[in-house]
């Protein structure tokens, strides 16, 4: 009969089939992430096996892929010709520990995901440009990392602390500039170091107690002394840089130096420096101490009491904020700079400094022997600029300007309090928080809102809208900001009324970027960083020009004490508790109000089908695929806008809004990306002036 063998034959056919997709089937995550990099490489055809959608890579052989069961674990593409760029879905190679794309003809930016659990990556010899992702600081298993000759730009972001395994780093021959960051320090397995031909500065004492086998630093605008622990590497390149001349100084008092290599200083003359270093150390602490003793003399002089006079009126003045690095020239603060940061703070007639540590500063320079006059003119002038640029107003005048704080003056209300308009007899029109009261700690009001007003007030960017005035009477604490006629972009994309036209896509992309700019400035442009915690797009308000000007900054600290959202669809998912709030929980948030520029839609919409309710979920999926985004763009665009730059666009919303923090990108990465998309689009941002505008709203 033929019965059996049929059944024989469909039983081995069976088998034939499940063993192949048992055994050979790769991973979807995998295929998808080499379908992306296939359709970004320009020359990708000459891959043998790959395809550009689907495909088996693991059984079927592709061209430079390693497989182990179902996961790709190898990729191995290195002098193929290859051009174009390596696509967004890197992150999916969980299994990746082989990374090599060397000597190819890749362009534009290393993307910010790479695979996480990379041990070997090479890039080298390709055309990438951008800075070095900071991704790479999430992978603590990589041991070989070379991105030499490239044309790789700006500083290093401080990203090695958590390298511990990492032998061999490879910069060289890009155009990277910048203090080599002090997380350098903790390579504690690098044996190998290439920096040459870049344009490093700084010095390279991080680098004293690395196990460096092998060190180039040539060519570079490194300056001081080679440290002696690196004198003794058998194969080390350091011409080219601006060293010192001369014998370098000795080691602060105190410092450790290490006994395994000999002192310079060994011999008959050692003692004689010691004792002539520390008699230098004790005259320049008396001269310290006289300036002071003269300094106090004078200050109560008629001269200074001028000087404080003025500085009361310079309450009235603008201020721009003096960073740390800035003052390093001036006397006082180089004096101070060591003493608890009180280099970076405001003098007034209640400083006090503590003698023993000024005679411990390490800042103390040969321009001491400066009169006292001159002494005290330099502290008085630092005390003049550093004042509350924000002036101050009285109750009485805010409740004329207000109507008494009308409900026709109300502007909007929030989580810390309600916000109205004033309008002054001589045409003048501000913006007034009025703090709820509750929100201050018991008994410390008035002193923890003078810290706010001098926080607040020093902050000072194009995009940023800032403090001009402030209130603190009778229990009543108010904050007194520009008014802007073309109120917030949460208006109008989602309030649109008779008297606005549609964004265009231009002013939305210059939204962005402005507003990016503004978080850059609080997160890395302000020491310390200052994180927001509330970006929204109400609280992104615009100018007459439509450029955008962020709000309610510095203000964290009542945002945690209301223990409040951000509101439906802001808040990135591990801020359950608010103490979870970090600065990449600011970049999530910024993400979603650039989805609500990119889709017209807001954050969470109960009005909308459950699935579609929450933004970020609903869109998120869609964000690379080019037909399904071109569906969600806002209508109101009505198909205006360049098909890349919205495609760009969505990449940067796709990695802002990504549920791990630590796979966000810090925001200069943001505001670079947004840079070139504008930049690769050839967008003229003046252009649409015309075509989005707001009517002035009529007198009350």
């Amino acid at each position: 009969m033929m019965y059996p063998k049929f059944v024989g034959f469909f039983l081995i056919v069976s088998l034939n089939i499940l063993t192949t997709l048992v055994h050979s089937k790769t991973n979807s995550p995998d295929v998808s992430a080499l379908n992306v990099m296939y359709t970004s490489l320009n020359s990708a055809s000459q891959l043998n096996g790959w395809q550009s959608s689907g495909g088996d890579p693991c059984s079927d052989s592709w061209e430079g892929i390693t497989c182990s069961g179902s996961s790709v674990t190898e990729i191995r593409l290195s002098g193929l010709g290859l051009t174009g760029s390596m696509g967004y879905q890197l992150s999916n190679l969980k299994s990746v520990t082989y990374f090599d794309l060397s000597k190819n003809n890749l362009e534009n930016d290393i993307p910010y995901q790479l695979p996480p659990n990379v041990v070997h990556i090479d890039l080298s010899k390709n055309g990438f440009s951008g800075s070095v992702p900071y991704s790479i600081s999430q992978m603590t298993d990589l041991e070989y990392l070379d991105l030499g000759h490239n044309q790789l730009k700006g500083q290093l972001s401080d990203m090695f602390g958590k390298l511990p395994k990492l032998k061999l780093l490879d910069l060289s021959s890009n155009q990277l500039s910048g203090n080599l960051p002090p997380s350098f320090a903790s390579l504690s397995s690098l044996t190998t170091l290439n920096l040459e031909n870049n344009q490093f500065s700084g010095t390279i004492n991080v680098l004293s107690d690395l196990p460096l086998d092998e060190l180039n630093v040539e060519n570079n605008k490194f300056t001081g002394w080679v440290p002696d622990e690196l004198k003794d590497i058998d194969n080390i390149q350091i011409g080219g840089n601006n060293w010192s001349s001369g014998r370098a100084p000795p080691p602060p008092p105190g410092a450790k130096r290490r006994t395994d290599r000999p002192s310079e200083n060994a011999g008959g003359n050692s003692s004689v420096n010691g004792i002539a270093i520390v008699l230098g150390i004790i005259g320049s602490s008396v001269v310290v101490a006289l300036l002071l003793l003269l300094f106090a003399k004078k200050r109560s002089s008629p001269s200074l009491h001028f000087l404080d006079d003025e500085e009361r009126k310079s309450e009235r003045r603008s201020f721009t904020p003096i960073a740390s690095r800035e003052l390093s020239n001036d006397l006082c603060a180089d004096i101070v700079r060591d003493f608890k940061g009180l280099g970076t703070k405001s003098f007034n007639s209640s400083t006090s400094i503590d003698m023993k540590a000024l005679q411990r500063s390490s800042s103390i320079r040969p321009s001491l022997s400066l009169s006292d006059n001159e002494f005290a003119s330099r502290l008085n002038s630092k005390r003049i600029s550093t004042s509350i640029g924000a002036a101050s107003h009285t109750l009485a005048d805010l409740q004329t300007a207000t109507a008494n704080f009308a409900t026709g003056r109300l502007l909007g209300e929030g989580s810390i309090g309600r916000v109205y308009k004033a309008k002054y007899t001589d045409g003048k029109v501000l913006a007034v928080k009025k703090i709820d009261s509750s929100l201050f700690r018991s008994g410390g009001c008035t002193e923890e809102f003078s810290e706010i007003v001098t926080k607040i007030s020093r902050v000072h960017h194009p995009n940023i809208a800032e403090l001009v005035g402030y209130c603190s009477e009778q229990g009543h604490n108010m904050l007194m900001y520009e008014y802007f006629r073309n109120g917030s972009l949460h208006e109008f994309l989602h309030l649109s009324d008779d008297f606005s036209k549609p964004l265009t896509w231009n002013t939305r992309v210059r939204i962005a970027l402005g507003s990016a700019r503004a978080v850059e400035y609080l997160h890395e442009g302000c020491s310390p960083p200052v994180i927001h915690k509330n970006i929204k797009s109400s609280n992104i308000l615009l100018d007459t020009e439509l450029n955008p000007r962020l709000s309610d900054y510095g203000l964290a600290n009542f945002h945690l004490r209301t223990s409040q959202n951000l509101g439906e669809g802001y808040n990135a998912p591990e801020c359950i508790k608010s103490v979870t709030y970090t600065l990449k929980s600011d970049i999530y948030s910024f993400g979603v109000v650039m989805l609500e520029l990119l889709t017209g839609r807001m954050p969470f919409d109960s009005n909308k089908p459950k699935s579609e309710q929450c933004l970020v979920r609903w869109a998120t999926p869609q964000l690379h695929d080019i037909d399904a985004l071109s569906r969600m763009v806002d209508p109101a665009l009505c198909g205006l806008y360049p098909p890349k730059a919205l495609s760009r666009f969505a990449n940067i919303i796709a990695l802002c809004v990504q549920t791990e923090p630590e796979f966000r990108p810090p925001v200069s990465e943001v505001v670079q990306s947004l840079v070139r998309l504008v930049q690769r689009s050839g967008m003229n941002m003046k252009d649409d002036l015309s075509a989005s505008c707001r009517t002035e709203d009529s007198d009350y």
